[in-house]
């Protein structure tokens, strides 16, 4: 008898024999250890979001997060994206989440995967799609309500069957997987939300991976953080003290593994403050600190990629949602240790010594270096629209006694203009006259008679403007831009617009026309011709130029489109949505373009930017070899 069959055999006889054959990955809660096939397992991981990233340079960045030593890599699951609208799903392009998980295995790396529902992220609404907000009810989110859990279910009924394959215990690579996100940092602090979501998740991972929650530094992070038989972790960063900070895992489980599941190498950047930067050598310092404590730990961001198109989220710094509001870059940059184009940086090469030095498998594959950027020079654009204009008016506007939020409109990007004609009653004022509209969400621009006359700004909770108002002035005008809802903290229900009536003196302004703008798509675009006048194209308004590559560049590379001279906008290149630029606000002024998003020559590419308040004096932008993320800022 041969060896196959005396294990046939012995499986025939013993059924549980085929079962220790299986791969398992497990927590060794008296030795404090993972195990993975019953053997001491220690990852040191790396944050990278398949949905910040171009598909084509996935496996690169894959590769060089391996060459620093990493062993592991993390990502969320956005769930906006794959479900933009209610029942229709999309897995294809950069939402394939699959080919991404295969990549990772190709290299014999392994995935802590983190699906939500809810994320943060520094994603427009953490992660949520939009529609939520139409079909569950207020202050519902994250909470036991039957509506909420309705939706999460169906979107987990699509999700998770593809998640199940790729389980470790099913022979994936899915070693971890997180229930929720930080839930100790939000104010339901829901017990049977906790153990439905948790329930939710075994039905489906069952025992063939770890689940387990991330919850900030402090007590009271973990006081609503922690879900029971779920494994507990931290996260923090290089000022925070590390044993403290393990302690308050081990006051609510006596055993395991130590494990950092956000170790923050660099942080993010709002519009109008400095660029965040975090010091290499603290980095490095704490990683010895965490090495040397026998932890596992992940790199928030390891790279932070791109939000392009309206992706970016926004913060509030105060206990009112309607101030304190700030806005998140479109560039993810993150100061990470490979930058917002994937190319190593100094912070790469300490983090791969400091590994080397304790002893990681650190693999020379691969080398890092910069990859070579495209300078392409200057290129002058035409007007060609304004959006008072119908031709622009792309989506049919809808007429209401009072101004409707996006949400109703069921509008979930861009911009909605809402306009009134002023009777001889509304105009019977003694000027100057406030303006005033109570919520604005998120910045408004308010013209009279299409010229503007003043802003409003959720940052700075100015809901107040003064005007004048002579018997001539027509038509009433209020742009609202959606800069982004907020991800974090107790006010994600984030809605867009105007909530409230709007007042001019004591009188109370109606009706409203409200177009929207969800620029969403720009290829309606390619069919207007440019106008001779300049001036006569009224603010905001479509910009558009077409051009070649130079010759002398054999294949496209990685640009950056600098955007100085322009006041704020949107712009698009060969109708893919480079995200927000806003030069004037800081600190970022050039928009990252990767190679995938242009046409060699001698195709034609096509640029579009949509300008609200001010072009540059000639009409130019330029693409450039170096980003500018550091810019002046304005106070």
């Amino acid at each position: 008898m041969n060896w196959i069959s005396v294990c046939l055999l012995c499986s025939l006889i013993n059924p549980a024999f085929l079962d220790t054959q299986k791969p398992t990955f497990t927590i060794d809660y008296e030795n404090n250890e993972f195990l993975k096939d019953g053997k001491v397992f220690r990852y040191v991981s790396g944050s990278l979001h398949y949905f910040r990233i171009p598909q084509l340079y996935w496996k690169d960045r894959i590769q060089k997060m391996k060459a620093a030593g990493l062993n592991t890599i993390t990502t969320y699951v956005e769930w906006s994206l794959h479900e933009p609208f209610p029942g229709v799903y999309d897995f294809e392009g950069i939402a394939d989440l699959e080919y991404f998980i295969e990549l990772i295995k190709n290299e014999n790396m392994y995935l802590i995967l983190r699906p939500g529902p809810y994320i943060c992220a520094e994603r427009d609404f953490g992660g949520f799609p939009y529609w939520l907000l139409n079909v569950t009810p207020k202050r519902s989110l994250r909470t036991n309500n039957s509506s909420y859990k309705k939706y999460v279910s169906k979107w987990f009924s699509v999700l998770m069957p593809i998640i199940q394959p790729h389980l470790y215990g099913n022979g994936g690579n899915i070693i971890l997987v997180q229930v929720e996100n930080e839930y100790g940092s939000y104010y339901a602090c829901d017990s049977e939300y906790k153990l439905w979501i948790r329930d939710l998740f075994r039905s489906y991972v069952e025992n063939k991976a770890v689940l387990f929650t991330i919850d900030g530094c402090g007590q009271s992070y973990f006081d609503c953080g922690v879900i029971p038989e779920v494994y507990a972790t931290v996260d923090f960063g290089i000022s925070s003290n590390a044993s403290q900070c393990f302690d308050f895992m081990r006051k609510v489980q006596k055993g395991g593994p130590l494990v950092n599941s956000e170790f923050y190498p660099g942080w993010l950047t709002h519009w109008q403050e400095s660029e965040s930067i975090v010091n290499t050598t603290d980095v490095v310092k704490q990683m010895k600190v965490m090495l040397a404590m026998n932890a596992s730990f992940s790199f928030y961001m390891f790279h932070g990629g791109t939000n392009f198109g309206f992706t970016s989220g926004a913060n509030t710094n105060d206990t009112k949602e309607s101030i304190g509001y700030l806005p998140q870059l479109t560039s993810y940059d993150y100061n990470a240790p490979l930058d917002e184009a994937g190319d190593p940086t100094e912070k790469y090469f300490k983090i791969k010594q400091t590994l080397e030095e304790a002893k990681y498998a650190v693999t020379n594959e691969i080398s890092p270096n910069p990859a070579p950027k495209g300078a392409y020079g200057k290129f002058y654009l035409r007007p060609l629209v304004s959006i008072f204009e119908k031709v622009a008016q792309r989506i049919k506007p809808v007429i209401s006694n009072v101004p409707l939020p996006f949400e109703d409109l069921d509008i979930n990007t861009g911009f909605v203009m809402y306009e009134t004609t002023l009777t001889d009653d509304q105009k019977n004022v003694e000027n100057p006259v406030n303006l005033t509209v109570n919520t604005v969400r998120d910045r408004a621009i308010i013209y009279l008679d299409q010229v503007q006359v003043g802003t409003m700004n959720r940052l700075k909770a100015n809901t107040t403007i003064s005007l004048n108002i002579n018997r001539t002035v027509q038509n009433l005008s209020i742009l609202i831009e959606n800069q982004g809802r907020i991800n974090f903290g107790d006010f994600i229900e984030d809605r867009k617009g105007i909530f409230d009536q709007v007042i001019l003196g004591n009188k109370i302004l109606s009706p409203w026309k409200m177009t929207a703008y969800p620029l969403n798509d720009t290829s309606w675009i390619s069919s207007i011709k440019s106008v001779e006048n300049v001036n006569s194209v009224k603010l905001p308004a479509f910009f558009k130029t077409q051009f070649t590559l130079p010759v002398n560049y054999t294949k496209c590379l990685d640009t950056y489109l600098d955007t100085s001279g322009w006041t704020k906008g949107v712009v698009f290149l060969n109708n893919v949505n480079l995200g927000r630029y806003w030069p004037l606000g800081g600190p970022q002024v050039t928009l990252y373009v990767p190679a995938p998003f242009l046409k060699p020559s001698p195709y034609v590419n096509t640029l579009v930017i949509l300008e609200l308040e001010g072009t540059s004096q000639d009409l130019s932008v330029k693409f450039v070899d170096k980003p500018i993320l550091n810019g002046p800022i304005m106070t």
